[in-house]
């Protein structure tokens, strides 16, 4: 129920929500999460606890978080207005101050990226609300719960919602180890039926586009301990080796790593929806111009087109030349135009996850297909394969124990990550599918 002019006013949201969603919102816990696989209404279900609680708590400040301000602005709160557009809730909203006004409560809400969670002192709120938690700091979520102290607020809450990401910070405060005042609703797979009725091969898409073990985790919902061990677990040196000839009549894909000792890249080919890896290419103490040259000296008589992907660090200017290493290619190239050079730059590189995740995903997908393949004369290429590791208890990819490993690995993962990544999780950007 709303006021217009003194008068009171019936708004009318449409929404049908799931079991899970519904559990979720009748849940009466100061805090209270929503753990669920992609497609499975999360971040709908954010959105209507807060315009629900802008009315509960009327006239009271509220704050909608998300991990940075690109997905803060690009996600959470685009599904916000659009839910409120759409139903006719009437707003104010301050684009200065990244706040909003809802009319008919007189509520406030503040929209605020959390990477920067120093900055979350100051004023008491009613409730808060926190969109992809698992890749925000436990401690910004304590700030958080540091300022739900609102004396006039009729009801105190903050809440969350996530995929799960292994044994983390959410997992142990809602779920392994939960403290009183918690409580974790946990959506089921394939349960969104919004979802499926207008994307029905949704998740078999995403069968193919994931490993096995990701699909588990981020389709199945469950939780794994997916950044610890060896990196590239998918890798089966009987299944994904063999022989492999280099096909004159398909381009050659050359990805780099612009590491300065070893300087590595890989050679491949896309053959017959597969991926080759046909030669390596690993330079002691070397520079960007040497190894064009040992390119061009197995490649020179080469006459089909040459695809450079790579570290996007490449694009850099370097210190002593202010030349990148992409810009010495692209000479390279412009020296020896016989050669076809087409050279592709990311304005950034992808997470770590992510460009992990389609290698995994090439090397052995959810379905059992292999795409990915590496000839056995790569034998650093391999290497990296079987023994890149994860740091002890972190996310982060061992690069110190053996200084030789990673490098080959990244250059490949680099260029399967522009070419094989996955579409946008339909449900999970911009126009939301309930």
């Amino acid at each position: 129920m709303g006021t217009e002019r003194g008068r009171v006013v019936e708004r009318r949201i449409r929404y049908d929500a799931l079991p899970s969603q519904k559990r979720f919102h009748d849940s009466l816990a100061r805090f209270k999460g929503f753990s669920g696989p992609v497609g499975s209404g999360k971040s709908l279900a954010l959105c209507h606890e807060a315009i629900r609680l802008t009315y509960v708590d009327a006239g009271r400040i509220g704050l909608i978080g998300a991990p940075t301000y690109p997905m803060l602005r690009d996600s959470t709160q685009l599904a916000f207005f659009e839910i409120c557009d759409e139903s006719g809730l009437p707003y104010e909203f301050n684009k200065a101050t990244n706040t909003m006004t809802m009319r008919d409560a007189g509520s406030k809400i503040l929209f605020r990226s959390l990477d920067e969670f120093e900055r979350l002192r100051g004023t008491n709120l009613a409730w808060f609300g926190v969109d992809e938690m698992t890749y925000t700091s436990e401690e910004a979520w304590m700030r958080l719960e540091g300022r739900l102290r609102d004396p006039k607020a009729s009801r105190l809450c903050g809440f969350g919602v996530w995929t799960p990401k292994g044994f983390d910070w959410v997992y142990r405060r809602f779920k392994s180890e939960p403290v009183a005042g918690y409580e974790v609703i946990e959506a089921q797979p394939y349960e969104n039926r919004h979802l499926l009725s207008k994307v029905p091969d949704f998740y078999e898409r995403l069968k193919a586009s994931y490993d096995e073990r990701f699909f588990q985790q981020e389709v199945l919902g469950q939780y794994l301990n997916l950044m610890s061990g060896q990196v590239y677990y998918a890798f089966d040196r009987q299944q994904n080796t063999g022989q492999f000839e280099l096909d004159p009549a398909r381009p050659l894909i050359w990805a780099w790593d612009f590491n300065l000792n070893p300087m590595c890249s890989v050679i491949c080919q896309e053959q017959d929806g597969n991926v080759i890896v046909l030669d390596e290419i690993v330079l002691e103490t070397s520079s960007t111009p040497e190894v064009c040259e040992e390119f061009r000296t197995r490649y020179g008589q080469y006459r089909r087109e040459v695809e450079v992907y790579g570290d996007a660090s490449g694009g850099h200017g370097h210190t002593v030349t202010g030349k990148s290493d992409f810009y010495l290619i692209r000479q390279f190239f412009h020296e020896h135009l016989e050669l076809k050079g087409q050279v592709h730059v990311a304005e950034a590189n992808p997470l770590v996850r992510d460009r992990v995740n389609v290698v995994n995903s090439r090397l052995r997908n959810a379905q059992g297909e292999r795409r990915l393949f590496v000839d056995v004369k790569c034998k650093e290429t391999i290497k990296d394969l079987e023994q890149v590791c994860y740091k002890p208890g972190t996310s982060q990819i061992d690069k110190e124990t053996d200084a030789r490993r990673s490098h080959l690995s990244d250059a490949l993962g680099y260029y399967l990550w522009w070419k094989f990544r996955p579409l946008s999780k339909a449900g999970e950007q911009a126009r939301r599918l309930m």
